[in-house]
């Protein structure tokens, strides 16, 4: 990733933007606002889901997105942590 020209010295530059980007992403997300809430928490994950949906177009639809939602939650313990 390039850093912006205003940044002198690069390591500073991305200690600063990785200390910014950690603030955003431990952010009380319960403090949000409604809006900003579901669109941070659940449509992105929703909208992959209905379009899986309307890709497979299941005989019970409900169903469908719930087992999608539960199989794809991003928040499950039991999931595979991505390797480091």
């Amino acid at each position: 990733m390039d850093l912006p020209p205003a940044y002198k010295d690069k390591e500073e530059g991305k200690a600063a933007e990785e200390a910014a980007l950690s603030f955003q992403n431990n952010m009380d997300v319960q403090a949000l606002p409604i809006r900003a809430y579901l669109d941070q928490t659940v449509v992105p994950l929703l909208l992959q889901g209905i379009t899986a949906l309307v890709a497979e177009r299941p005989a019970n639809p409900v169903e469908y997105l719930a087992a999608y939602l539960l199989k794809h939650n991003p928040q499950r313990s039991d999931q595979p942590q991505p390797p480091t």
